[in-house]
């Protein structure tokens, strides 16, 4: 199982608290980036009003642009807050070479994107932004019950109330006191569900048109397909390769070292039992060539026991100390479970060889259809995957089953690596995992 790291008892409860008041702060962040918002989609308002004279012309391309990086900051944000990811629209049209602004303000306006923008500007000030207010009202008031109303109710004459408490007494002060602590938990509490619910809204209205995500994803599924099939061609030529230059080559050597053996059988017995022996050495070599080549390609332990068992082996087979969480309620497909298998094998190869890591927590969890797997070291982070192959070859892996790998490395670590593949499972719970 997955060792908690020392002292993560003390810290849990910091976590606990820290965890809502920074999605507080990030309401507080989106309520003004709505006024933001409001003033870029009245400034496109503004523009193309202006057409008619001409004035239009030369401000819409920047209104444009600066509400597009509006939005794109939302969406950003609502993925790195929330989980919640929104597929952008298509960039505004480029700026063409000796194009006038006429032109390329004709062409943001035929732009689908820009229409969705501008009616995300419109809508974000009075639903997000009323939205984010509701847990940001309740942590301001609870806060003046908390931390104002206590010192200064003794110098405000008898119409002084907070809320429905008429605070006039030191016990209705304390009852004052205790209604503010309550607002103030209940800001906290609805934040991250007041944040998710904005992404879930911001979703609908800030990703692209229905037919720019279907041509991406034809568009995705044909690169993965076609490199799925250069990959499947470099395998076949590597274990022909293998075969040719390792087991093939000590069969061979076999063969010829038993027809010397039958040979020398009736003149020299001594020498034929030597040249019998390096044959049943050749063999095994041959045997170990064979396995290794297996391996390779479908480790046995990942055939016989799942993904579990397999990645839990790998585990004991690395110098780091390496800790295994697998929950997982079945068996997956097995090309999933192979691609998994290879994936978390490699994110282990890198953190042993490039992270200065010494111990490693690995988390395996399934559920609505989604393989979710984390490799976190304690090394030195940093991890870039465009200077070497490791990463990008496992993003490529994942790619032919629609997978996704994400990267968190800042310096200094930890470094985070989050593989996803949606998959079915393939058979009930056959490992100890």
């Amino acid at each position: 199982m997955l060792d908690k790291p020392r002292g993560a008892l003390a810290r849990t409860p910091a976590r606990t608290l820290a965890r809502p008041c920074l999605a507080l702060g990030r309401c507080q962040l989106a309520s003004l980036h709505a006024l933001a918002v409001s003033a870029a989609g009245s400034l496109v308002v503004l523009a193309v009003l202006l057409l008619p004279v001409g004035a239009g012309f030369r401000l819409l391309p920047p209104a444009a642009r600066a509400l597009r990086t509006l939005s794109d900051r939302s969406r950003s944000r609502a993925a790195a807050w929330t989980g919640i990811p929104i597929s952008p629209p298509e960039p505004l049209p480029a700026a063409g070479r000796d194009e006038t602004a006429r032109g390329r303000s004709r062409r943001i306006l035929a732009d689908d994107g820009f229409w969705r923008d501008l009616a995300w500007a419109w809508l974000e000030p009075v639903t997000g932004g009323l939205l984010v207010a509701v847990p940001l009202s309740l942590a301001w008031y609870g806060a003046f019950g908390a931390l104002v109303q206590p010192f200064i109710w003794r110098s405000i004459d008898d119409g002084n109330w907070y809320a429905f408490v008429p605070v006039r007494t030191t016990a209705t002060m304390l009852a004052a006191l205790a209604l503010g602590l309550a607002l103030i938990a209940a800001a906290l509490y609805t934040a991250p569900a007041v944040l998710r619910l904005h992404a879930r809204i911001g979703r609908r209205l800030l990703s692209a048109p229905r037919t720019t995500r279907l041509t991406r994803r034809i568009e995705r599924l044909t690169d993965t397909r076609s490199r799925a099939l250069d990959t499947l061609a470099a395998e076949l030529q590597r274990i022909e390769r293998d075969l040719h230059d390792g087991a093939q080559a000590r069969l061979v050597a076999m063969g010829m070292t038993l027809d010397r053996a039958g040979r020398l059988l009736e003149t020299d017995p001594a020498a034929a039992r030597e040249l019998l022996l390096d044959a049943r050495s050749t063999s095994e070599r041959a045997l170990q060539d064979l396995r290794d080549l297996v391996h390779g390609i479908h480790p046995p332990v990942l055939a016989d026991r799942g993904l579990g068992d397999a990645v839990r082996s790998l585990a004991l087979d690395s110098f780091l100390d390496v800790h295994v969480e697998a929950r997982l309620p079945g068996r997956l497909q097995a090309p999933v479970e192979s691609a998994a298998y290879f994936a978390v094998s490699e994110a282990l190869a890198n953190a042993a060889k490039h992270s200065g890591a010494r111990e490693v927590h690995m988390a395996l969890t399934y559920d609505d259809g989604l393989l979710r797997i984390t490799v976190t070291d304690d090394g030195q982070g940093g991890a870039d995957p465009s200077r070497g192959t490791g990463l990008a070859g496992v993003r490529q892996r994942l790619d032919t089953f629609d997978g996704t790998l994400a990267l968190h490395s800042p310096q200094g670590g930890p470094t985070t690596v989050t593989m996803e593949i949606p998959c079915a499972l393939s058979s009930p719970k056959t490992s100890s995992s």
